[in-house]
């Protein structure tokens, strides 16, 4: 299939080499030549730059099977997700794409995309090695070493059937979910492994759409509109009955019970896109906040590993204002007020606005959408994969979200609405987020159809890239040329006790003025997964003075670790008392 960036990215990669090389730093698109100019530069540098298939040398093409009837799941697809699959300490690359199902034939073999990291700026497909093309129309993608044998797995959700590929450890992969048990029949979306239980082993919660399928299918007519005549477009997705996510529990033998009906998972029927797993009221059980679509948002508390209590309502973070009923779509969570409780974030619909909500550190959280101008910002745009990270390693979490209408028609039936939307990018002053998309160069003013995000060092030079899969396009790789202008230290957490990805780790650190808390979330985004490494960046700060790791239940241990490195990775095991 021939390569389809979207079209404004297309022209920019043609522009922006020929502007740079008339500026003296030719080829910018490129690692080498980047990191030689970039801090020579007397001007101020774009915080990403678009790493075009000519170099990364990834063709993959995302096909959604869009069709005229408008089958729901053609425009919801699909995600993304970094991993180092090989335990290489490399970022790998996998990309999720449609397939058959009862709606979709395809009129040629579609697959996902495994890329193995070159460690050179480019990826090789390695999918069918590898053995995870898919099975099915894929959505998204979960990462986690659920079997603790050092090498990450991958649990593809799907419509109709979703996969669990186990890491055999050798660079292939093997399909366990009949033995696992993890099939989750019907439309599965986001997914997300958390020990929810404190028993050690990495648990699957499964976020599960609406209930539908070919026979379901809902004729949705669009507007009587010139052009528009006799068109059919997609479904508001409150036409669809709601239905119960899944919750599977480890056994630790490499199979799983479903105990979504004892813990209270099955009572809350929902269309559910994205899961973010975070301790939101700091009492060493992992909560799960989940974003459903024409319903309330769920915030599933954690009582003690027995029992999940529905709070969305009484929180606050179920409705938009007014209690109004919103589309939502990816979340995320982190202490972004370092108040040592985890706030949270999620994407709607355009004339809906995102949500940022504080904890007010009693289970109950208050919108700031408003008065942190996210409001105002995301009020014309509809998000989906969305991420706090620390772009710049300045010490303060900032804030990418990706946009795109889900109606492809849309452009017709509203002013100022379109179906392709760009990125948003918001940097953390100290004082609250500033948006500053539109001083951030051409790849935050091009409109995209975008869906998944993920974060991931795919360079190891400790500034977070990003990659956005868009919806019957090529994905976008964003490389980011200013983490690495800031002094840092990437971690990679490996539980002995506490589950060995460490989700719900809490890592504090000091480098002289500057004092920073972050935690380790399970998941978070739409439909992605994400480096599992932690960075923390001092500004332009020359030493660290020490980092505190408080490691998850059942082990609590708390470990200080001093006279540590910069500007590199490290392995800090639980128990080990020391970095390698």
């Amino acid at each position: 299939m021939a390569m389809r960036l979207p079209l404004g990215l297309r022209e920019n990669c043609v522009r922006i080499s020929r502007r740079q090389f008339i500026r003296g730093i030719a080829g910018s698109l490129t690692f080498g030549v980047l990191s030689r100019f970039a801090a020579a530069l007397p001007d101020p540098v774009y915080p990403f730059t678009l790493v075009p298939p000519t170099v990364s040398r990834i063709t993959w093409v995302h096909s959604s099977g869009k069709s005229a009837e408008r089958y729901l799941p053609e425009t919801d697809g699909s995600g993304c997700a970094f991993l180092d699959y090989d335990d290489d300490g490399w970022m790998d690359i996998y990309l999720v794409n449609a397939g058959r199902s009862d709606f979709f034939t395809p009129p040629h073999p579609l697959h996902n995309a495994l890329y193995h990291n070159n460690r050179d700026g480019t990826f090789t497909d390695v999918t069918e090695k590898a053995g995870v093309t898919g099975g099915g129309y894929g959505m998204g993608a979960a990462v986690g070493d659920y079997n603790r044998d050092g090498f990450p797995d991958i649990y593809l959700t799907q419509y109709g059937r979703s996969i669990l590929y186990r890491n055999n450890g050798d660079g292939t992969f093997t399909d366990v979910t009949e033995k696992a048990g993890v099939a989750a029949p019907g439309w599965a979306s986001s997914a997300v492994w958390v020990d929810y239980d404190n028993d050690g082993n990495l648990d699957l919660f499964v976020c599960r759409f609406g209930d539908f399928d070919k026979a379901k299918h809902q004729h949705c007519a669009a507007p009587r509109l010139p052009g528009l005549e006799g068109s059919t477009e997609y479904c508001n997705p409150g036409v669809y009955k709601p239905m119960p996510s899944w919750l599977f529990h480890n056994n630790g033998d490499g199979t799983f019970t479903d105990v979504s009906q004892s813990t209270g998972i099955a009572d809350n029927p929902g269309r559910a896109w994205g899961v973010v797993a975070a301790d939101i009221n700091n009492d060493g059980w992992m909560d799960l906040f989940v974003a459903n679509d024409q319903l309330a948002n769920f915030l599933y508390v954690n009582r003690a590993g027995k029992h999940f209590e529905e709070i969305g309502f009484t929180s606050g973070v179920a409705y938009g204002e007014g209690g109004t009923i919103r589309s939502g779509m990816g979340v995320d969570a982190a202490d972004l007020h370092q108040a040592g409780w985890m706030d949270l974030f999620v994407t709607n619909m355009n004339h809906e606005l995102d949500a940022i909500y504080r904890n007010k550190h009693d289970e109950t959280f208050e919108d700031m959408a408003v008065p942190s101008g996210i409001a105002n910002a995301t009020k014309m745009k509809s998000g989906w994969g969305v991420k706090f990270f620390d772009y710049d390693n300045d010490g303060n979490l900032d804030l990418m979200i990706a946009n795109g209408h889900p109606d492809d028609l849309i452009d017709v039936i509203y002013p100022r609405v379109t179906y392709r939307e760009p990125p948003l990018l918001f940097h953390n002053t100290g004082k609250g987020l500033k948006d500053v998309s539109q001083e951030s160069g051409p790849v935050f003013a091009t409109p995209m159809a975008s869906r998944g995000l993920a974060l991931g060092d795919f360079n190891n030079d400790g500034a977070v890239d990003v990659l956005i899969s868009n919806n019957n396009e090529a994905p976008v790789l964003l490389r980011n040329v200013v983490g690495a202008q800031n002094n840092w230290l990437g971690l990679r957490l490996v539980g002995t006790k506490s589950n060995i990805d460490a989700v719900g780790a809490r890592v504090t650190y000091q480098a002289g003025d500057l004092k920073r808390s972050t935690t380790k979330v399970g998941g978070g985004s739409y439909l992605s997964s994400h480096d599992p490494r932690v960075v923390l960046g001092i500004g332009r700060r020359t030493k660290l003075d020490w980092i505190e790791v408080k490691w998850p239940a059942p082990s609590h241990a708390i470990e200080r670790f001093t006279e540590v490195p910069l500007n590199r990775y490290i392995t800090i095991v639980e128990g080990e008392a020391k970095w390698k």
